[in-house]
């Protein structure tokens, strides 16, 4: 029965961080396991910056946005000699064990720690939705929500004057913020890594709108597609149609605020879950949910599974929201 482990949160922020953590302390104190946090992701584990905490602690950060223990990146952990310092630091505080919460990127080192023999179990924490071998991710359906109101403004403004909005989303490459909040908010163009528009294809589109007198336009587009900004685009939109059209970059703000309930509650059911498999011994393991149930997989087998193929959803989004 292991009597330690470690809990760190990696890569970006998302909100449900604070509740897996919660989760994973409150769990082991089930068990009589002691919880340590690690401050700032591996680069914690690096500079043995560890603290004890208690159930106490977990319930004060359990509705908290981003994440109260920290996140750095630190690319020197796929070197070996950075790893074996950072298994040196477990080993002289007694921590057997370790959950990682985080995207892809993070499971990386938690596998690696796993062969040097600190049994982990990674969590899916981001808001991009872009962990493959999860339904959703803890902090996905938070940053949607605030997408989608974000959205449902910015589209009161174009109504009352008659105006496009280009308004740029956040994802990593992945387009499911986008897409989702093109279902829910009825956005007229989107424009995603899965499903590329064109400059010329969006202010066609618009422009079709435009003689249709359509009252107003919400274009979507994720960031880091386009060798030129979403300012630019609406520039080149309102050339076009003859909308005057405004561009907005959400940016962070998609990141922070207080988690949802589906993202608390999703939070502390994998930190749970995932002390579960560390008291029985296992390690090298990715939880996600899968069907509404959390499932337990290898660390490498989730690393290389493919992309689900969004085609159909896309077409028949695209179709929905079709004004002509």
């Amino acid at each position: 029965m292991i009597k330690k482990i470690g809990v760190l949160t990696s890569g970006g922020d998302a909100p449900g961080m604070n509740a897996a953590i919660s989760g994973v302390i409150r769990q082991a104190s089930v068990h009589g396991v002691e919880t340590y946090v690690v401050f700032d992701g591996y680069k914690g584990l690096v500079e043995n910056n560890f603290k004890k905490v208690t159930p106490e602690f977990a319930t004060s950060i359990l509705n908290k946005g981003g994440t109260a223990i920290g996140s750095a990146r630190l690319p020197e952990f796929k070197e070996e000699k950075v790893r074996q310092v950072a298994v040196e630091n477990l080993h002289k505080e007694g921590i057997e064990a370790l959950v990682v919460i985080g995207g892809d990127g993070s499971y990386m080192g938690a596998q690696k720690l796993t062969e040097m023999g600190i049994n982990c179990v990674g969590l899916p924490g981001t808001i991009d939705n872009d962990i493959v071998s999860s339904d959703y991710t803890i902090g996905f359906d938070t940053a949607l929500n605030t997408v989608i109101e974000s959205i449902d403004k910015i589209r009161d403004t174009m109504e009352s004057h008659n105006r496009a909005a280009v308004i740029e989303i956040m994802g990593n490459g992945c387009g499911d913020l986008p897409l989702s909040a093109a279902v829910a908010t009825g956005a007229d163009v989107f424009s995603i890594p899965e499903s590329k528009l064109s400059k010329e294809e969006i202010c066609a589109q618009v422009k079709t709108l435009h003689d249709q007198e359509k009252r107003s336009v919400i274009v979507l587009v994720s960031e880091k597609m386009y060798d030129f900004s979403s300012e630019q685009l609406a520039k080149d939109i309102e050339a076009a149609s003859g909308y005057v059209t405004r561009a907005t970059v959400l940016g962070h703000v998609q990141r922070g605020g207080k988690p949802s309930a589906a993202d608390r509650i999703l939070g502390v059911n994998c930190g749970v879950f995932a002390v579960e498999q560390l008291v029985s011994g296992h390690g090298g393991l990715f939880v996600g949910l899968e069907d509404n149930k959390l499932v337990a997989r290898d660390i490498n087998s989730t690393l290389n599974m493919p992309r689900k193929d969004k085609t159909k959803e896309i077409a028949r989004v695209r179709e929905l929201n079709r004004f002509f």
